[in-house]
């Protein structure tokens, strides 16, 4: 796979604290949007979103037999950046601190969740946007 290189603008937009549009496309083919916090990682091409157990997002890729397609959504008046890829849910303690700690750092320390605690993780194939 190719790795995703974003420009200067991009990488320090997608550092900045504004939120985004998480769209997952559902087993049954219809878009799910929510809005959430997220990260990127340039070492792993990923982004991850922490939430937990009981969310719809959570269920909807549980629920599915193979990794769906995702989109991430991020919009400044002019300046925007769309990152797509498959995304898995994922209860690992390791895979959820980490995501807790690089959202952290992007936002706020998060309510603690324990074992509800999900993270998110989209592995980027296109990014889009003007930043």
């Amino acid at each position: 796979m190719e790795t995703i290189e974003l420009n200067p603008e991009m990488k320090k937009f997608v550092t900045e604290r504004h939120l985004a549009s998480l769209t997952i496309v559902t087993p049954e083919g219809r878009p799910h949007v929510t809005p959430v916090g997220f990260t990127w990682d340039s070492d792993s091409q990923l982004v991850r979103v922490i939430t937990w157990a009981g969310s719809f997002k959570t269920k909807t890729l549980d629920r599915s037999e193979t990794p769906l397609k995702a989109a991430i959504s991020q919009v400044d008046g002019g300046r925007w950046i769309t990152l797509e890829g498959t995304a898995v849910v994922t209860a690992d303690k390791n895979r959820c601190a980490e995501g807790t700690k690089r959202y952290s750092t992007r936002y706020s320390k998060p309510k603690d969740r324990g074992s509800d605690r999900r993270v998110i993780e989209i592995s980027v194939e296109r990014v889009m946007g003007r930043a």
